[in-house]
């Protein structure tokens, strides 16, 4: 059978932006599917006591945590349901410096950048700088041409889809349209690009070759 025609196009997109990465000082793998990324993950977390997440629905996706319960391991989670403010705080604060930190970026480009906004900057304070070691897992949707692309990518989709899973008041969450917003839940607060791997970081991005996440 001929290769599907678009799914090689999305392998070249993806391949390419695991060159940039690479290229960039990042460690990137590309996954034929999200099975490959599961696999990689768990074999990650072999080395890791904490195991800390960044609230993502692509992170969700991979259906990692029962795997990870069963390894024995700290799960930190400060989503979890039933936490009081003050205790998603607390975890909040564990996850900057757990074994293994599994997230998402908003954006990555076909030039090896990883472009985020945040609300609450835990995820990118993670990503950035404290965990061992950060795996990021991206599908091919989120790979733009450039950051500019990467920037309206978040405002014009993955905020507003974000914002209404979270159940933000936030007029985003309402008409699905981003409003630049000045509403006390906004989670359009923080932006950080990470053109290159910062120097004192572990951090490998795992690029799929499936639609995942926002």
């Amino acid at each position: 059978m001929a290769h599907d025609p678009v799914q090689w196009v999305y392998e070249q997109k993806c391949r390419k932006a695991v060159e940039s990465l690479r290229k960039n000082g990042f460690e990137a793998v590309y996954c034929e599917n999200r099975q490959e990324a599961y696999d990689y993950v768990i074999r990650a977390a072999n080395d890791a006591n904490t195991i800390g997440f960044g609230g993502s629905a692509t992170i969700d996706t991979l259906q990692l945590r029962p795997e990870l319960r069963e390894m024995d391991k700290v799960l930190l989670q400060h989503n979890a349901p039933g936490l009081s403010a003050d205790e998603k705080l607390i975890i909040r604060r564990r996850e900057l410096t757990c074994d293994l930190f599994l997230t998402s970026s908003n954006a990555v480009t076909v030039g090896g950048q990883l472009v985020n906004i945040d609300g609450t900057g835990n995820r990118v304070g993670a990503m950035s700088f404290g965990p061992q070691k950060v795996i990021v897992v991206a599908g091919r949707n989120k790979i733009t041409d450039n950051i500019e692309a990467a920037l309206q990518r978040i405002k014009e989709y993955a905020a507003p889809a974000n914002a209404r899973r979270l159940n933000k008041k936030t007029p985003c969450a309402v008409t699905g349209f981003c409003s630049d917003c000045d509403s006390p839940e906004s989670i359009c607060r923080i932006k950080v690009i990470l053109e290159r791997k910062p120097s004192l970081s572990d951090i490998t991005v795992l690029i799929v070759n499936e639609d995942m996440g926002y």
